[in-house]
């Protein structure tokens, strides 16, 4: 009886341990194509237009515009000095860029890529940036103020500052009037309201250190941040601000985003991983895959369409920061 305890006892312990090593390690997404983009320079967030089924990259000075339906670039929009984030109001008809160097936002035609107006901003170094369709206004996250410019999209103004008290990163908004934007020097998240213009509420995360790319699931009101400093991703109510769960990703993280429809969390970090949460319910989360990437891919885009990711990246001199000439693309992958 002895013996056969301690055997059971075993091969629980093995059975264990295989579910948990196979919980981590589902092959649920892998390596699809790479898309070559023209041009050279740096690069940052990734913006996906859903209803036009277009991507948009961030690359140096320029932002290429990529077809979805071919996966090949399309556009360019061109002349500025710094780009950073990109949102489209579908619409107005009108596309937006953070131009950090020139403290300006450009606005252009979604249709032609034409530029339509460059927007002087009084914020300094804009970052991210976000359209709210439930105020049919346009926010952008100026990282050299610590504040936020709000930008009119009818008349191309910037109409009114808010002050955030901390360098913003990300931002996301629920629909119904809230914007919730991540404080990296801050650990904490700030609560905007999209109507009368103010901060009305402000999360700690105290497990969260330098919070940057954030995403939510609007449905169960949770948000999911990511932390470059804990390498970790936190999920916060929405409504309380209450810390729900923090599981560990990658080192160099910088983005991540959710699908509704699959339940999976994205969080891509410069490390060359891109960790996927599965959301198990509102309250129950689990690394599934650590899906291996590029260094330096610590941006992404989902499109919810076909469920595929993108991560733009370029290759490196040897050592150095310096990005190789000609070598900027998009990787895509795939649902298996």
């Amino acid at each position: 009886m002895k013996k056969y305890c301690i055997a059971l006892a075993i091969f629980c312990s093995l059975s264990l341990l295989t579910n948990n090593i196979s919980a981590q390690d589902k092959n649920l997404y892998s390596f699809d194509k790479a898309i070559s983009v023209p041009g050279d320079g740096g690069y940052d967030y990734l913006f996906i237009d859903q209803p036009n089924n277009k991507l948009y990259v961030s690359h140096g000075t320029t932002v290429n515009v990529i077809d979805l339906a071919t996966e090949q670039v399309i556009g360019t929009i061109g002349n500025m000095m710094g780009v950073h984030g990109i949102a489209v109001a579908d619409k107005e008809g009108k596309g937006f860029i953070s131009d950090g160097k020139a403290n300006a936002v450009i606005a252009f035609d979604i249709n032609t890529y034409k530029t339509i107006a460059t927007i002087p901003l009084s914020g300094k170094k804009p970052d991210a940036i976000m359209y709210d369709e439930y105020s049919n206004q346009l926010f952008a996250f100026n990282g050299g103020s610590d504040n936020v410019s709000v930008i009119d999209v009818v008349t191309l103004k910037e109409t009114k500052t808010i002050a955030l008290g901390g360098g913003p990163e990300f931002a996301v908004a629920d629909g119904n009037g809230k914007i919730f934007n991540n404080l990296e020097d801050k650990n904490s998240i700030k609560v905007i309201n999209s109507k009368s213009l103010q901060v009305v509420d402000s999360f700690s995360l105290a497990n969260c250190k330098a919070p940057t790319g954030i995403a939510m699931d609007v449905k169960n009101k949770r948000i999911f941040t990511v932390c470059g400093e804990s390498k970790d991703m936190c999920v916060v109510d929405a409504k309380s601000g209450k810390m729900i769960a923090c599981l560990p990703i990658g080192g160099g993280v910088d983005a991540v985003t959710y699908d509704p429809v699959t339940k999976l969390i994205f969080c891509s970090c410069g490390e060359g991983v891109t960790t996927i949460i599965e959301q198990k319910s509102a309250n129950k989360y689990e690394v599934v895959q650590k899906l291996v990437t590029q260094k330096k891919a610590k941006t992404i885009a989902l499109d919810t369409k076909t469920h595929k990711i993108y991560l733009s990246v370029a290759e490196f001199v040897a050592g150095t920061r310096t990005p190789i000439a000609g070598s900027f693309k998009v990787l895509v992958y795939k649902m298996n």
